[in-house]
């Protein structure tokens, strides 16, 4: 048994349960899923038990998130290994995929890691396959609340590169990847969930 410790986020505690209903809602009804940036895995244990029939692959670009993920999922049997994946790469190590998953992630990093998300996601997708993301997004060059502009000056002082995205400039970079945004969802504590369809 993986005896390493489950690293534990307050915030994926917080939101497993609104974003399983988006998925419940919106997934068919089984399939392949890549999971991008799965972190401490809570949300690969939480959503790999509630789907079972979804064979779900988390990754992360950090090796160190291996032992977390693999503590927190190693009891479901639809739930895999996590696989190094840096969403820049060219190459991703997941050549299919029926839906990608990706949380909290565009806005902690710099905006070509959004445009590898697309540029892979679109490589990877089947016909008709979605690509689903959750967090915080400006609408109409707005914050949707005073809590998340102070989130993106606090990411833009850690990092210039870092900050909440503009959720039009999001569905553009989608679109030249031949990605549509059929969905926009808004979450509980200021944030979006946005469901992409590959239209190859």
């Amino acid at each position: 048994m993986n005896t390493a410790p489950r690293i534990h986020s307050a915030a994926a505690e917080r939101n497993r349960q609104p974003i399983l209903e988006v998925l419940q809602r919106t997934l068919p009804a089984g399939g392949r899923l890549l999971e991008i940036a799965s972190g401490t895995g809570q949300h690969a244990a939480h959503f790999g038990a509630a789907l079972p029939a979804w064979r779900w692959q988390p990754s992360d670009r950090d090796d160190s998130a291996f032992a977390s993920i693999q503590a927190w999922t190693e009891s479901l049997p639809n739930v895999l290994p996590p696989l190094r994946l840096d969403v820049t790469d060219r190459e991703w190590p997941v050549a299919e995929a029926d839906a990608v998953y990706c949380a909290n992630m565009i806005h902690i990093a710099p905006w070509e890691a959004c445009l590898g998300l697309m540029r892979g996601a679109a490589r990877c997708l089947v016909p008709h396959g979605l690509l689903i993301l959750y967090g915080p997004y400006r609408i109409e060059g707005e914050h949707t609340a005073p809590s998340n502009a102070a989130f993106d000056a606090d990411l833009k002082r850690r990092d210039p590169a870092w900050g909440v995205r503009d959720l039009e400039a999001v569905a553009e970079a989608a679109g030249a990847q031949g990605l549509a945004l059929r969905e926009r969802i808004a979450m509980p504590a200021n944030n979006q969930m946005l469901v992409f369809e590959s239209m190859r």
